[in-house]
């Protein structure tokens, strides 16, 4: 049976978890979360009273919270959540409709700390739209292992694209033949990258310009002297074929005349030569000639 003195007796004399005991001054606060004024006492206490209500706030939203001893065997729905609304006069009507039968000094604290969890609310809002420094804590440890995952995380993903490239290299050359079934997806992007370079470098090959210079001048002077040399050789071949003509009639008429003395004919021989050899090295090149009888 639920009695609320024989639950103050035990929770004011005896061990209370949610009670801290100040020295100076020398107060009783209470820590438990539905306790509507915070204080430890036998008509704040949520533990040891049947019948109790309180406000609490969550993520910005008020809501009233309400308990009674009809709901007592069931724990897990003892207490009543009322949504309260963002109006503070009409969160003021719904606090007084639904505590309509309840003790005053009830409904008048539950009012009060609607209204201080109002001004804290908007405290809130006001801090956080002023703009200026704010503090953040640094964690050194969090950071340093952070920070070595990333390095880790890098380096894993270096290897990764390394592999990558080796595999489609492989399968671009054919090596693993049609054994593994690698993402055709990876090998086209691959071939469309190499495509792209090497149309890159033809037109770059393209918009090269390059100046060449001018050879139609030195080509027709080196046609003429090719012509000049041509009539100089021609000359020169007809010039030695009438000397030799000429040595030949003259040997004719020696051999009709008679026969002279060889130690006469011979000078006679080697200064032709020399002066035909002179003649042809003035002249050009010589140009030798043998004759099949």
């Amino acid at each position: 049976m639920h009695n609320d003195e024989t639950l103050w007796a035990c929770l004011n004399h005896d061990f209370c978890s949610f009670k801290v005991k100040m020295k100076a001054p020398k107060q009783d606060f209470c820590r438990n979360q539905y306790n509507v004024s915070g204080l430890c006492n036998k008509v704040s206490c949520p533990l040891a009273n049947s019948q109790y209500a309180t406000v609490l706030e969550q993520e910005g939203i008020s809501y009233l919270y309400m308990k009674t001893v009809e709901r007592a065997h069931t724990p897990k729905n003892m207490w009543e959540r009322v949504k309260l609304s963002r109006n503070y006069l009409q969160a003021l009507d719904q606090i007084s409709k639904h505590l309509q039968y309840w003790p005053e000094h009830m409904v008048n604290r539950c009012k009060q700390r609607l209204t201080k969890i109002r001004q804290m609310l908007i405290r809130m809002r006001k801090l956080s739209m002023r703009e200026g420094p704010r503090l953040v804590p640094i964690k050194k440890k969090t950071e340093r292992r952070e920070r070595t995952r990333e390095l880790k995380a890098e380096a894993a993903a270096k290897v990764d694209l390394a592999i990558e490239k080796e595999l489609l290299e492989r399968l671009k050359q054919g090596t693993y033949g049609d054994i593994y079934n690698f993402p055709q997806k990876n090998f086209d992007s691959l071939l469309e990258k190499e495509g792209e370079v090497e149309e890159e470098e033809e037109d770059e090959d393209e918009t090269e310009t390059e100046f060449v210079e001018d050879m139609g001048d030195d080509d027709d002077e080196l046609d003429g002297d090719e012509i000049e040399g041509e009539e100089e050789v021609e000359r020169v071949i007809m010039e030695d074929v009438d000397l030799e003509g000429s040595e030949l009639r003259d040997m004719e008429d020696l051999g009709t005349g008679g026969a002279r003395p060889s130690a006469l004919r011979r000078p006679a021989k080697k200064k032709r030569r020399a002066g035909s050899a002179s003649a042809s090295a003035a002249r050009g090149p010589r140009v030798e000639l043998e004759y099949e009888e």
